[in-house]
């Protein structure tokens, strides 16, 4: 196809009224006929000007597709030889969605690990029953945007470029303060690690302090998100079982650990507090092993009795607890901004690990939250939501011993944002959940955060984003659930 006057011109179209431009649309075809090998190497191109009057174009334009594929390597030009196809290396013929070379996998072991994590499907057009999630209708948003547009508008250079990965100075010094005085935390702002979100501080965590096949002590039932985030670094996790009675911290099939994550404010998802003495064990253990813990404080402001319990970070001598906190239940999920407290020798390889893994929050964000606290809007929210949660639990389990006490036993909770909620017949929870999406409402099973025993059957019920008439409308299509269930011989 040497000769330009043999040029298949019927093979070139443009569509003139498409919102693409035209000369990318001629660059598109040519690069995709001489890929697959319809133009094959040394075939000449039309000279510009015959092309432009073939395809009713102007000549710049296809001037301009001509320049990009021989700025690319595609063609090949001389002044005076004309413009030719490029000899360009063969590439591999392999059919589309065919399997790699080798039977190797696309992505690594711990890709593997990432990719197939449990993850539960939130639904946000159904009444949001998942725990965890914060009422919003009470946040001062007109306060928050307010702050928000006034940072906005100062332009300050700090907040506009690559600054702060561990984050703004002001934030982690309003996080200091806070976790001082109001959970008991030991802490200076230099330990202070800003993150995108309680997930991303785990990811972080496990990825900078485990290497493959180092044991950790994991709760048994344990939430999830945890549990994913160690076994992708490569964890090898053992169970610590965790009951009504407490925690089994003398196991001795318990290997030594590197690391240990528990909840010991609200453990997850039974609710069971952690004492005293145990909690002096459990620091106790992680000295004499060398041992990380990670505190996960995820909901530990919301105390509905008393005063919230100090952290147990509070009560490390050896420096041995990093402490988990975040704002996605405090004020609200979408703001992805969480935190660690970590010891003193951990503060400079995970100040340079944040630039690493690009897990920063953004800098216009943080300050804003640096404002929100220092004005006194976050306590003024915490003790107001404190309230509202504690009577929204009293209306919501009394709604579930009326309306399902046939189906589920219920417990108040001293603590929390969600309640258990066990059958009192043999019914399997996943399958409850399916039901529950068809009749609107957005579940979780507690089944799903068990792994090495018999898992235990019921719901994890989130009431903190439910109003008083939101509240009344999922207990009955939880009850409709239920009954759709009988219905199916589901129990």
């Amino acid at each position: 196809m040497s000769n330009r006057s043999h040029f298949p011109f019927d093979i070139l179209t443009v569509d003139k009224s498409a919102r693409l431009p035209l000369h990318r649309q001629l660059y598109d075809t040519l690069r995709s006929l001489i890929l697959s090998g319809r133009l094959r190497a040394g075939s000449t191109l039309p000279a510009t000007r015959s092309l432009a009057q073939q395809l009713k174009l102007g000549r710049n334009t296809v001037s301009a597709a001509y320049e990009r594929l021989l700025t690319e390597g595609y063609v090949e030009a001389r002044p005076g030889r004309g413009t030719w196809v490029a000899n360009l290396p063969d590439r591999p013929a392999t059919p589309p969605g065919a399997p790699p070379v080798g039977g190797r996998s696309p992505i690594s072991r711990r890709g593997e690990a990432l990719a197939t994590r449990l993850q539960p499907l939130r639904n946000p057009n159904k009444i949001n029953f998942q725990p965890g999630f914060p009422e919003v209708s009470n946040f001062p948003f007109a306060t928050w945007a307010k702050l928000l547009a006034r940072n906005a508008r100062r332009r300050s250079g700090d907040l506009l470029g690559y600054y702060h990965f561990a984050g703004h100075p002001r934030l982690r010094a309003a996080i200091a303060d806070y976790v001082t005085i109001s959970r008991g935390v030991s802490c200076t702002p230099d330990r202070v690690v800003v993150v995108t979100g309680a997930q991303a501080g785990l990811d972080l965590v496990a990825r900078l302090l485990l290497d493959d096949g180092d044991p950790v002590w994991m709760e048994e039932p344990g939430y999830w998100g945890a549990r994913s985030a160690l076994e992708a670094a490569g964890a090898a996790l053992h169970p610590l079982f965790v009951d009504g009675d407490g925690w089994a911290l003398d196991d001795p099939t318990l290997p030594e650990p590197r690391l240990i994550y528990v909840t010991p404010a609200c453990q997850w998802p039974l609710g069971t507090t952690m004492r005293m003495e145990e909690r002096l064990h459990l620091l106790s253990r992680a000295e004499r092993h060398g041992a990380w813990i990670i505190e996960d404080d995820y909901d530990g402001e919301y105390r509905f009795r008393g005063q919230p319990l100090p952290a147990m970070q509070g009560l490390d001598r050896a420096d041995r607890v990093i402490y988990l906190g975040t704002f996605s239940k405090t004020l609200f999920s979408s703001l992805r901004i969480g935190f660690l407290i970590v010891p003193d020798a951990l503060v400079e390889p995970f100040n340079r690990a944040v630039g690493v893994t690009g897990q920063f929050t953004p800098l216009l964000l943080q300050v804003t939250l640096a404002d929100f606290i220092e004005q006194g809007h976050f306590a003024t929210h915490l003790k107001r939501m404190r309230r509202v949660y504690g009577e929204r639990q009293k209306e919501f389990i009394a709604l579930c011993r009326k309306h399902l006490g046939s189906w589920i036993t219920v417990s108040d909770n001293e603590s929390g944002m969600q309640v258990i909620a066990r059958f009192t017949s043999g019914m399997d929870d996943v399958k409850i959940v399916e039901i529950g999406h068809a009749h609107g409402i957005d579940l979780q099973p507690i089944s799903i955060n068990y792994h090495h025993k018999i898992p235990e059957q019921g719901l994890l019920l989130g009431y903190a984003a439910l109003n008083e008439r939101d509240i009344q409308t999922a207990v009955m299509a939880l009850k409709a659930s239920f009954a759709e269930a009988r219905k199916r011989g589901a129990f």
